[in-house]
């Protein structure tokens, strides 16, 4: 029961993904997209679904320094003397590692939020930038998607042949699926970001090559298995 119930959960995350997170993300970046600069009148009304720039003073930058399994990379800023806030960044290039403190900066600030640096014609992206890139949410998706699947057979397996489960097993049929089908799902989804393709060809790949590689490790251990049984029959 507890496998059926963890594929319940993993359904639910798959249609979150799909049906919220993923269109949000499209459409926040799209929003990004057209958002065009403050006019004087905006700025008065303190809209902010336009783009609006800030000269910034940098307090200190932190790059590369080592948090938890990554890595912190950011700038704590200052606007005169009515605001202090820190930003952060994937990464430390191109412009976070060129920055000083007392530098002057221009910042981009969208929807309450400082998505861009920029100094010199060197432009720098925060984290809290929109990102066009929703392959690997779609990743997350069809892999939460194979989980639930793999969970519920199991489970169901278990329920209706409580003595005789085989191969429907974690350690070697289960491990391996799961592992598997992690690995095609990642490295489709980092595969298609980079190549930036649409994100529906995820799903479409990830599918199709998770249900093949099932089926070989399955075709495997049984293989194994029946040679294992015959080896011991010929000792004996």
């Amino acid at each position: 029961m507890l496998l059926i119930l963890l594929s319940l959960v993993s359904a639910a995350a798959c249609y979150v993904t799909f049906a919220w997170w993923l269109p949000s993300d499209r459409e926040r970046y799209q929003d990004y997209r057209a958002a065009e600069q403050c006019s004087l009148r905006e700025m008065r009304q303190d809209r902010t679904d336009c783009l609006s720039t800030w000269q910034l003073t940098v307090v200190k930058t932190t790059v590369d320094k080592p948090a938890g399994k990554g890595h912190v990379d950011e700038a704590t800023l200052t606007y005169r003397t009515s605001w202090r806030g820190t930003v952060s960044f994937g990464g430390p290039g191109p412009l976070l590692k060129r920055l000083k403190p007392g530098d002057q900066v221009t910042a981009t600030a969208w929807r309450g939020a400082i998505v861009v640096l920029g100094k010199d014609g060197v432009r720098q992206s925060t984290t809290a930038a929109p990102r066009g890139k929703i392959q690997m949410n779609a990743a997350a998706g069809v892999l939460a998607a194979l989980l639930a699947a793999q969970a519920f057979v199991f489970g169901a397996a278990r329920l209706t042949r409580p003595r005789d489960y085989a191969p429907f097993t974690w350690d070697p049929y289960g491990k391996q699926v799961f592992f598997t089908i992690t690995a095609i799902s990642v490295g489709v989804g980092l595969t298609a970001a980079q190549i930036g393709i649409p994100w529906w060809t995820v799903p479409a790949s990830v599918v199709p090559a998770a249900v093949c590689a099932t089926a070989m490790i399955h075709h495997h251990l049984r293989r194994n298995a029946a040679a294992s049984a015959s080896g011991v029959s010929r000792t004996r």
